[in-house]
């Protein structure tokens, strides 16, 4: 037995407290466990729960010839009144197997997990009112996405431009529309990367492997809402076709883009998918991307960067990572920012000075998104871990998920009385002649 203080009894020092005892219940002749929450234990504290064991159940086996042995295989967690908490455990466990669904595939090295494979995992997907539609090379060309079509162009594996629709509300909704970035390798192309730790450059499509896991999830729980997710997925290589610095390509918008840095693919990849996602009327976007070590720089591994055009949509997924304990932090898309973007070659380019990074990089999304009330989540330091405990981390499902749950919440409560309408009363003969 091991009891384990939980301070001021937040969602954040339960946490704490279940990482404290981390290494005991990782052992491998811990098989199971029952974890105890003393006193009255809110929704929040059975969901954070929930995540940690799942959290410290995952063991990577894909590309391994001797897996190391599951650890904990049943964890029971112990509550005064289950029947409060029973729809934030639902709800914690559908989106723990999202998040481990999305480790495991941002975990893959790069030839276990192609643009035709991720494909092939989403098409997997497709059950339980979610389908699944892959487009190629041909057909992304047809939609004219130059510049998406500008990253894979050196690679020898095909593009996948991936298409996951999740209804569960009425078609009169509209969707939200979630875009990950899917660059399975990214070299930096022509703007090599250096050698150190290149390695860790196929986690560069957390983006795409979080919005896996949020379908995943969508399929468990079944909230009332509609998802579209987008994924265009490529390598970004160097080669004898690959785009080259000062090469200017037009993009599904109509925009033509001067790519300045072929390392800075990822927004280019985006860019037509968030043109792409306009033709659903979404109530809004959101893209997750592993886009800018400038993100790291200024927030590390703590908070994902949060950019948004819309105050209310900001505010949402704030609340929504503050439940989820899968934090974000609200950056400025002040217009000043776009200037270094300036090309005297194109109408923009891909890349401004180093200064400000990550906004520039959002400041060049905003670009392509309209009207749409659209959000940026750039999890360049959150997606995944390195050094010994080097793997992916799986956010943000659990922000994203909390978002969506929240949106289906929303709607519920805005349908309209279920009771019959009153009739209206007779009209006299008089009141008939005025009518």
């Amino acid at each position: 037995m091991i009891l384990a203080g939980t301070g001021d009894g937040s969602v954040r020092s339960v946490r704490q407290a279940l990482a404290g005892v981390a290494n005991v219940l990782k052992s491998p002749k811990v098989k199971k466990a029952v974890v105890l929450l003393a006193g009255k234990a809110s929704a929040e504290d059975v969901a954070v729960t929930v995540q940690c064991c799942a959290d410290l159940s995952y063991v990577y086996t894909a590309t391994k010839t001797k897996a190391e042995p599951v650890a904990l295989s049943r964890v029971v967690v112990g509550v005064e009144d289950s029947s409060k908490v029973k729809t934030a455990f639902d709800t914690a466990c559908a989106i723990a197997k999202g998040v481990g669904l999305a480790r495991e595939w941002a975990n893959r090295p790069a030839n276990h997990a192609t643009p035709t494979l991720l494909a092939n995992a989403a098409k997997g997907l497709a059950t339980n009112g979610i389908t699944c539609k892959v487009h190629g090379p041909a057909e992304v060309a047809r939609l004219g996405m130059g510049a998406f079509l500008a990253v894979a162009q050196g690679s020898a594996e095909q593009l996948r431009f991936i298409e996951l629709r999740y209804n569960g509300a009425a078609k009169s909704q509209a969707p939200v529309v979630l875009v990950g970035k899917g660059i399975t390798f990214d070299t930096g192309g022509i703007s090599l990367k250096p050698a150190a730790e290149m390695d860790e450059m196929k986690f560069d499509m957390g983006g795409a492997a979080s919005v896996l896991g949020v379908f995943c999830a969508l399929a468990e729980l079944r909230p009332a809402v509609n998802v579209v997710g987008l994924i265009p997925a490529c390598e970004n290589m160097p080669d004898g076709k690959a785009v080259k610095p000062g090469d200017v390509v037009t993009s599904m918008n109509g925009q033509t883009i001067e790519i300045l840095n072929t390392d800075a693919e990822g927004r280019l990849v985006l860019c037509d998918a968030i043109t792409y996602a306009a033709r659903f009327k979404p109530r809004a976007l959101v893209d997750i991307a592993t886009l800018t070590g400038a993100c790291v720089i200024a927030l590390g591994n703590q908070r994902s960067g949060l950019f948004a055009s819309n105050d209310e949509l900001a505010a949402q997924l704030q609340s929504a990572g503050d439940a989820a304990q899968d934090l974000c932090w609200r950056m400025p898309l002040d217009e000043e920012y776009g200037e270094g973007l300036r090309s005297n070659f194109a109408d923009v380019a891909n890349v401004a000075g180093r200064a400000g990074g990550a906004i520039t990089a959002a400041k060049f999304l905003q670009r392509f998104t309209g009207t749409i009330p659209w959000a940026h989540l750039d999890i360049a330091g959150t997606a995944w871990k390195s050094g010994a405990a080097k793997g992916a981390t799986g956010r943000p499902v659990g922000l994203l998920m909390h978002y969506l749950v929240g949106v289906a919440a929303e709607k519920s409560s805005a349908k309209p009385s279920a009771k019959p309408a009153a009739k209206a009363p007779r009209k006299t003969a008089a009141a008939r002649k005025t009518a």
